[in-house]
């Protein structure tokens, strides 16, 4: 199966019986995310294969066209007024592509959690809710919901009821606290059920949450 997306991959020593993919944020790469590899402990799920994917190398018009790797362009300040739609969509295929690929190996989509980091929050949220199969669970770190405004009607029956884990720092200036309580407002008004962290933190990951996430993902893969 030919892949459009670079991957990087933990594979643990038996056969897995769960993935985890995590997709990076703006100008990151999937590399940024292989110490989760080591700060989670799924021992008591089984054997559990991490895949890092790394977003295309694109400009980005938030940053003077820059190149660099995004999952989409950013347009401006108002993330929410002004979407790169095209950019998203393309993107979301290619993130679909990945868990297609996970189950062609082996796990059951229900074994599937997608999660991502800022611009990959986005990105999860957008692959995961229109997924034709239903996933063991989204995971939304730092991030918010895109093209809000279609996910009633885009949305996919089979994850009518994914569990989502959120998280986002009350200090932070990247993507504001009240942008991410928003989208897990527009979230459970749609019936999802969200388990919403918050954290003195600012555009990060703290190890706080990293634990409060280790406990959510025991409970979706068991």
């Amino acid at each position: 199966m030919t892949m459009a997306l670079e991957t990087i991959e933990l594979n643990p020593a038996g056969e897995p019986i769960a993935s985890i993919i995590i997709l990076h944020g703006l100008g990151a790469d999937g590399a940024d995310f292989l110490s989760f590899g080591d700060q989670i402990d799924l021992s008591s799920v089984g054997q559990v294969r991490y895949v890092l994917p790394r977003a295309p190398v694109r400009p980005v018009t938030i940053n003077n066209g820059y190149e660099m790797r995004a999952w989409y362009d950013v347009l401006g300040q108002q993330i929410d007024r002004r979407e790169d739609e095209a950019g998203l969509r393309e993107s979301m295929r290619e993130v679909q592509a990945l868990i297609d690929r996970e189950r062609a190996r082996g796990v059951a989509a229900n074994r599937i959690v997608l999660g991502g980091f800022s611009q990959g929050c986005a990105m999860a949220l957008l692959a995961g809710l229109r997924y034709p199969e239903r996933l063991a669970g989204l995971v939304c770190m730092s991030g918010y919901l895109p093209l809000a405004g279609s996910t009633a009607a885009e949305r996919h029956d089979a994850n009518a009821l994914v569990p989502i884990f959120m998280a986002h720092g009350q200090r932070d200036g990247v993507i504001p606290i009240d942008r991410a309580s928003a989208s897990r407002d527009a979230l459970a008004k749609l019936g999802y059920s969200v388990q919403w962290h918050e954290y003195p933190m600012e555009h990060s990951v703290c190890m706080e949450e990293v634990q409060a996430l280790n406990a959510w993902l025991v409970k979706v893969l068991r």
